[in-house]
């Protein structure tokens, strides 16, 4: 009685396994799928993947893979069931496992529809174990103190997105072609930088940084004799490394 009391008509709740299965609608449905841009490139994961409905639309619409992960037997019988129906089971899985416990590592993308005690716990799991660019999307709930990168709105529904983001934080250092050296030391919490800046060891201010996933921008102001300069990096393994058509600068180490 108390469960249905909170969950509300048509939902579905299994004690034991802590998340009520909600059925998304189609419109959210697409909405999260044109929020994470998913292609046919894409390996999605649904954690707690339900009747399987998120993938196999994936599957329909974009020819993209997916991986559903849930704990209810009765749920990925049903899934795998709908997947063969639609002729989408070459193209989508369903596993049985505890989502905490299961190697995400592989996806691309990771679609949500869970609570938010629950995101706020599996948090840490989707930030170690993603790569860098991952995109993740929810519907309804959020990662507290970690802000989304975009939003919508759809159905009655909010919908979140977060790109993983890569561990820039340390000092920087590289030199242009004019023998310019600049240095900048980097502080970060999830996706937002707060940042130093020296050029020819004077401070100088940063105007803008921006990051997502592997993805790094910084506009730095000059000194009386020269301009504020805008810098495209992308970190590979331990560097930074200019983007292609970048001649002035290549390579930023940390020091």
């Amino acid at each position: 009685m108390f469960s249905e009391f909170i969950l509300g008509d048509g939902v579905e709740f299994n004690s034991d396994l802590n998340v009520p299965f909600v059925p998304s609608d189609e419109l959210i449905v697409e909405s999260m799928l044109d929020l994470a841009r998913v292609t046919s490139q894409d390996l999605i994961f649904d954690l707690g993947s339900g009747d399987g409905r998120i993938l196999v639309s994936a599957a329909m619409g974009r020819d993209a893979r997916g991986v559903g992960v849930d704990m209810d037997p009765l749920r990925l019988e049903e899934s795998r069931e709908f997947a063969a129906s639609m002729s989408m089971d070459h193209l989508v899985d369903f596993i049985e496992d505890d989502f905490f416990n299961a190697d995400i590592s592989r996806a691309t993308v990771v679609t949500l529809y869970l609570l938010q005690s629950i995101n706020l716990l599996l948090r840490p799991k989707l930030l170690t174990e993603l790569k860098p660019g991952t995109r993740i999307v929810s519907n309804s709930f959020d990662m507290g103190e970690w802000e989304p990168d975009d939003r919508c709105y759809a159905a009655g529904s909010h919908i979140y997105k977060w790109v993983i983001p890569a561990n820039v934080a340390g000092v920087w250092q590289w030199q242009m072609q004019d023998k310019q050296h600049y240095k900048i030391a980097l502080s970060q919490t999830f996706q937002r930088l707060s940042a130093k800046a020296w050029l020819n060891d004077a401070p100088v201010e940063v105007l803008a940084t921006d990051l997502c996933g592997s993805r790094l921008m910084l506009t730095i102001a000059g000194t009386d004799l020269n301009e504020p300069r805008t810098f495209y990096w992308r970190l590979v393994g331990e560097q930074l490394q200019a983007r292609p058509g970048e001649t002035d600068y290549m390579t930023a180490t940390l020091i």
